[in-house]
C-alpha cells in the first residue's frame, strides 16, 4: 500500500490505534420491487450515505490528511453498484427527489412556513449536489471511487461473504466455502486486489466441533471452525463482538428494531483485552487475527437509549412528510409521539455535532490511556459501524465521522485494520466460543420460531443442490452449465442473512417472505431444468423463463460450480 500522509505513529510510547471500520451491505434489491421495499432501498443508501461518506473522504485527503479508515462493501452489493440497472435508475431517482423537494417548497410558501421552505430548498440542493457528484465526480461508478481511494493509501477494502449468508447456520461446510471465496473472487474483480480481512456477517463466528442442523433431519459432523475457512481463502483477520473475547453480557447491535428478543450468552469473563488483537491457529499453523469492538466507542454510537444518534436536534428518521416523503422534523424526545416533533435545526445540529465528536474522541484517548496504564504496551479501539448509519438513519453521521477522523489524524491514532496489525504484531493464541453481535450475542435473530421455515428451504436447496452438481458434474458445458450457475447465485441469494433478519424486525417481513419464497421457487423450477436440458432441448417457455431469471438475478458473473466442490 502506497505512503500516505497521516500513517499513524507505532512507536513504544504510543497510546496506540483507533480502527474505525464501516461495514457496507444491502442484500440484492436490484429488480424485486421499488418502494417502500426494494430498489429504494439501494437508491436512498447511495444517496443518504454512500455519497456522503465518500465526500467526506474526499475533503480530508484534498487538506492533506488521510483518513485511514477500514471499510467492508458486500460482493452483493458491488455488484448492484456496479450494475447498469443501478447507474441509471439512481438518476432518476435523485431528480424525483429534487423535484418533491420544489413542491414542498412552493407548498410552504404558499402558507408562510419560512423555516420550512428553507429546509425544502435544503433537501433540493442536497438532492443536486448528489446527482452532480454521482454523474461527473464519480463518473457513475462508486465502486471505482472507493477503489482509488485504496489505491492512493487512504482506506483499506475487506470483503464479506458474498451475499451476507449466515455462516455458523449455513447447512453444508460446501456452502460457508463458496460463500466465503465467491466473496474473494468478486472483491478482487471490483478492486484489483485480493483482500487482506474479512467481515464475517453479522460478526458471527462457530469454533470446530460437532454440529447438527437446528431444523429438519438431524446429521452430526464435526465442522471447521471459521478461521479455518478464512484462511483456506489467504484471508488474515477478522471481526467479532466484544463478549466473545472478554465474556460478559452482550451489547448487541439494533436493539430497538426488535419486539421480543432471544436468551442471552452470558459469558464467564476472561483476562483477555478487547483493545488487543488475538490469534486463532488454522491448520497448518496459519495464523488469523482476531479483532474485537471496542465496548465503550461502540455504545456512543450504537446504543438506542443514549448514543448519539438519538439526541434531540438530530433529524428524525421515522417522520416524514406523506408516504416516502421527506423530512423536517427534529428527534425532540424519544418518549414523544411522532406527530408531536418540533421542527428541525440544522443549526442546533451541527452544535451537536462538534460535541458529539469531541467527546468520541475524547472517549477512545482515554480508553487507549487507561489500556497503556494496565499493561504498560500500546492498545487498539475498534469501532465498528453500519456505513448506513452515516447519513441514512443518522442524517449528521457523515460531519460526526469527518471531525472525527481529522482529529484521530491529528492525533496520529487513527490506523487501518492491518496497520494496528502490524506494529505491535498479535501474540495471544485464543479459543474462541459461538456468537454475533446481534441481540442476546447468539443466533436468536436469524434462527427462531418465525424463521425455522426459512432454514427449512435453505437446507433443502443445499442438499438438492449438492446432489444435482454429483448427478451432473461440474464440468458441463453450454445450456446445462449457465442453468447450474444460475442455480447457484439463486442459492446464494436464499442463504443471505437478510431475509431471517428483516422477518424478526417484522418493519419489512412481508417483503423479506416473498423474497425467500421467490428464490427458492426459481431454485427448484432451475433444478428441474437443468435434469431436462441434460437429455434434450427446453420448451420455448421454460427458455424464455430461464432467461428472465438469469437477467433479473445476475450478481456474480465468474460464478465457479467447483466453489462448491469438495468441502464435505
Amino acid at each position: 500500500m502506497p505512503r500516505a500522509s497521516g500513517r499513524p505513529r507505532a512507536d513504544r510510547g504510543s497510546l496506540g490505534h483507533v480502527v474505525i471500520v464501516l461495514h457496507t451491505h444491502l442484500p440484492w434489491v436490484l429488480g424485486h420491487g421499488r418502494w417502500p421495499h426494494g430498489q429504494d432501498w439501494l437508491h436512498e443508501a447511495a444517496a443518504e450515505s454512500y455519497l456522503p461518506v465518500l465526500r467526506v473522504l474526499g475533503r480530508v485527503v484534498a487538506d492533506g490528511g488521510s483518513p485511514r479508515l477500514t471499510i467492508g462493501i458486500t460482493p452483493v452489493l458491488c455488484e448492484m453498484l456496479a450494475a447498469e440497472a443501478f447507474r441509471e435508475g439512481f438518476v432518476g431517482y435523485l431528480d424525483a427527489r429534487r423535484a418533491l423537494a420544489e413542491r414542498d417548497r412552493e407548498e410552504f410558501d404558499a402558507i408562510g412556513s419560512r423555516d420550512a421552505a428553507h429546509q425544502a430548498v435544503a433537501w433540493s440542493d442536497f438532492y443536486a449536489a448528489a446527482r452532480t457528484d454521482f454523474v461527473r465526480t464519480y463518473r457513475r461508478d462508486l465502486v471505482g471511487a472507493f477503489r482509488r481511494l485504496q489505491d492512493d493509501g487512504h482506506v483499506e477494502l475487506i470483503t464479506s461473504a458474498a451475499t451476507h449468508g449466515y455462516l455458523p447456520l449455513l447447512g453444508t461446510d460446501a456452502s460457508v466455502g463458496a460463500q466465503v471465496r465467491a466473496g474473494v473472487s468478486s472483491h478482487r474483480r471490483h478492486f484489483g486486489r485480493p483482500p487482506r480481512g474479512i467481515w464475517l456477517p453479522e460478526c458471527a463466528y462457530r469454533p470446530a466441533g460437532s454440529w447438527s442442523r437446528p431444523v429438519g433431519a438431524g446429521r452430526t459432523w464435526t465442522r471447521p471452525g471459521l478461521e479455518e475457512v478464512v484462511a483456506r481463502h489467504g484471508l488474515r483477520y477478522f471481526f467479532v463482538d466484544t463478549h466473545l473475547v472478554s465474556g460478559g453480557a452482550p451489547l448487541g447491535t439494533y436493539g430497538d428494531r426488535f419486539e421480543g428478543s432471544g436468551p442471552t450468552a452470558l459469558r464467564p469473563a476472561t483476562n483477555l483485552s478487547p483493545n488487543e488483537a488475538h490469534v486463532l491457529l488454522a491448520r497448518g499453523r496459519r495464523r488469523v487475527a482476531v479483532l474485537a469492538r471496542d465496548p465503550k466507542s461502540s455504545v456512543q454510537v450504537w446504543s438506542a437509549d443514549y448514543g448519539y444518534p438519538g439526541d434531540g436536534a438530530y433529524l428524525e428518521f421515522h417522520r416524514r412528510k406523506g408516504m416516502g416523503g421527506l423530512r423536517y422534523w427534529r428527534v425532540t424526545s424519544r418518549a414523544l409521539p411522532l406527530d408531536d416533533k418540533a421542527p428541525y435545526d440544522p443549526a442546533a445540529a451541527a452544535e451537536r455535532v462538534r460535541a458529539h465528536a469531541d467527546h468520541f474522541v475524547a472517549t477512545v484517548r482515554e480508553t487507549l490511556r487507561a489500556h497503556r496504564a494496565a499493561k504498560g504496551r500500546p492498545g487498539t479501539v475498534v469501532a465498528p459501524f453500519d456505513t448506513e448509519l452515516f447519513g441514512h438513519w443518522w442524517f449528521e453521521g457523515p460531519a460526526w465521522l469527518e471531525i472525527v477522523l481529522r482529529r484521530l489524524a491529528e492525533e496520529g491514532t487513527a490506523a487501518t485494520a492491518s496497520e494496528s496489525l502490524a506494529r505491535p504484531r498479535p501474540s495471544s493464541v485464543v479459543s474462541l466460543p459461538e456468537g454475533s453481535w446481534g441481540q442476546g450475542g447468539g443466533h436468536w435473530v436469524w434462527l427462531n420460531d418465525d424463521t425455522r421455515w426459512v432454514w427449512d428451504l435453505v437446507y433443502r436447496a443445499e442438499d438438492a443442490f449438492r446432489s444435482l452438481l454429483g448427478e451432473l458434474g461440474t464440468g458441463r458445458r453450454g445450456l446445462v452449465a449457465r442453468i447450474l450457475r444460475q442455480l447457484a447465485r439463486e442459492l446464494l441469494l436464499l442463504e443471505s442473512s437478510d431475509w431471517p433478519f428483516l422477518i424478526t424486525t417484522i418493519s419489512a417481513r412481508d417483503y423479506a417472505t416473498a423474497r425467500v419464497k421467490a428464490h427458492a421457487a426459481a431454485f427448484d423450477r432451475l433444478e428441474g431444468l437443468a435434469r431436462a436440458a441434460a437429455t434434450g432441448p427446453l420448451a420455448p417457455g421454460d427458455r424464455e423463463w430461464f432467461e428472465e431469471v438469469e437477467i433479473l438475478d445476475s450478481p456474480f458473473p465468474e460464478v465457479d460450480l467447483d466453489w462448491w466442490a469438495g468441502a464435505e
